[in-house]
Formats: C-alpha cells, sequence, structure tokens
C-alpha cells in the first residue's frame, strides 16, 4: 500500500509540474518572434503608433496612406514577421485596391516587450484606433485579415469592433483545441481554464460577428487541420466565401492556390471595395 501510495504521489508530482510548465511557457510556444538580421525596410512606407499601456508600435502600410478607399488590417503568425507580408500585400492593393496596414507585435522584429495574449489584444486595438483616428478610414471601409495565430488575432479584434469583413487564412478554432493537439487533449478537458493565459476561442468569436467571415485553408496543413478551419467557418454568424486548397500546406496557400487564392481575397474584401454602410 505504501509503494502505490508513493506512486500516485509521484504521478501527482509530474502531472503538476507539467502543467506547471504549461503555465509558465504557453506564451513562448504560441508567440515565436523570429531573431535577427532583419531585412532591409528602409524602402516600405511605415507608420508608429502606441498601445494602451505605451508599447511603441509600428506598420507597413500597402497602398494610399491619404484617406484610402479601403484598409485592410494584417495580423501574422507566430513566427512570421510583417515585413515578410509586403509582397502579399502588394498584390492585395493591386488586383483590389484596398490598402493594406501590416501590423507588427510588441517583441518582434526588434519593438521592446514580451508578446502575450493580453499584449496582442493591446497591439490589435492600437492599430485599429491609428486607422481610424491617424488614417481617417471609416469603419465601413475597414476589414481585418489573419493568419494562424494572427486569424485569433483578427478574430477577437472583430469581436470587439465590428469591420466590413473579416478574413482568415488557416485558423484554429482555439488554443483549447491546438493545446488539445499538441498533447493528445488529456489532462486538458479539465485543467485548460485554470492553467491558461490564451484565451483565444475563434469559434465562439465568429459566431457573435455581424460581418461575413470568410477562410482559406490548405487541405495538407499539418500544423493546423483544414477540419478546423471549416468548423469555424461553419460556426459563423455572417458566411463569406469559404475556399479549400487541397494540395496546400500551412504557409503556401496563396502560392499554391494561385489564382482561386486571389479570388477568393477579391470575393471577400467586396462589402469593403462596394463600401456598404454598416448599420
Amino acid at each position: 500500500m505504501v509503494n502505490i501510495a508513493i506512486v500516485i504521489v509521484a504521478l501527482i508530482a509530474v502531472l503538476a509540474a507539467f502543467l506547471g510548465a504549461i503555465w509558465a511557457f504557453q506564451e513562448r510556444i504560441a508567440f515565436q518572434p523570429p531573431g535577427p538580421p532583419y531585412p532591409d525596410a528602409r524602402a516600405i512606407p511605415r507608420v508608429e503608433y502606441s498601445a494602451s499601456d505605451g508599447q511603441k508600435l509600428f506598420a507597413y502600410v500597402i497602398g494610399e496612406r491619404s484617406s484610402p478607399g479601403g484598409l485592410l488590417i494584417a495580423f501574422h503568425g507566430n513566427a512570421d514577421l510583417a515585413i515578410w507580408q509586403v509582397e502579399w500585400a502588394e498584390e492585395v492593393f493591386r488586383r483590389t485596391g484596398v490598402t493594406v496596414m501590416l501590423t507588427e507585435y510588441r517583441g518582434y522584429m526588434g519593438l521592446s516587450g514580451r508578446p502575450s495574449y493580453e499584449g496582442s489584444q493591446r497591439d490589435a486595438e492600437a492599430a485599429y484606433r491609428f486607422a481610424r483616428e491617424d488614417l481617417g478610414v471609416p469603419a465601413f471601409r475597414i476589414a481585418f485579415f489573419g493568419h494562424s495565430l494572427g486569424s485569433a488575432i483578427a478574430a477577437e479584434l472583430a469581436s470587439k469592433h465590428r469591420p466590413a469583413a473579416l478574413l482568415l487564412q488557416s485558423p484554429f478554432t482555439s488554443a483549447r483545441d491546438m493545446a488539445g493537439i499538441m498533447t493528445g487533449r488529456r489532462p486538458f478537458d479539465a485543467t485548460w481554464a485554470v492553467i491558461s493565459r490564451l484565451h483565444f476561442d475563434t469559434g465562439a468569436k465568429v459566431a457573435l460577428i455581424d460581418a461575413p467571415v470568410s477562410i482559406v485553408h490548405g487541405g495538407r496543413d499539418r500544423l493546423i487541420p483544414p477540419q478546423m478551419g471549416r468548423t469555424v467557418f461553419d460556426a459563423a454568424k455572417s458566411q463569406g466565401v469559404w475556399l479549400l486548397v487541397p494540395e496546400a500546406s500551412h504557409n503556401d496557400v496563396e502560392n499554391v492556390g494561385r489564382e482561386l487564392y486571389w479570388e477568393w481575397i477579391s470575393r471577400s474584401l467586396e462589402p469593403v471595395t462596394e463600401g456598404v454602410t454598416l448599420p
């Protein structure tokens, strides 16, 4: 009996240590800023602003900076950089005429601060405030875009500030579901609410958003299963355009999808380009 008690105590201790490690390091897993050297960004139009806690931030603005007819605020993935999306943004602007604001997060691209769930909310809020107040773009001309982790950040922002459209590329349903995939789910079913500092729940957010939600996902995505993208789309209160690119993985959807992908972008941005006033 004593040996059994020792084994049980040991198992509990191991489990507690494991959960404690997850609690301590989960944001380092979720946010993985690439280190230097960084690409030369001197020739790229850049704007600077601050979050509500004083954190200095910046974004690249691709297209018409002075009173743009439409604006797409874009949030990149966890191991990405805004500057790496410049060519994509240039193509969006060329095809649709919608200016793209490539936002950067604290702790990325040489910015101070440590990225976190709360920080991502502040950073996204600051970008939206800059678009409305400094760029002077009306709400009905603003759409949000997010890739991977950025899709969760975009959905969170959309739940607070209704966009004209919400475009999500390779989204996950929730942080809890992603933790389950990474660890085999248990023991997260019972403990997630206690140990989690990442409260992303894209599936729940899109069910409340009165804006068309469009989603594209790669059929061979091994990081975030395409079923997650479809689940998010099915949960959306207002469904936009769904596109599955069967041969694409997580980071090559636009390259593999080609014209189908850019048609998805154009159709998804129609509420912005057509200037439909929000009620």
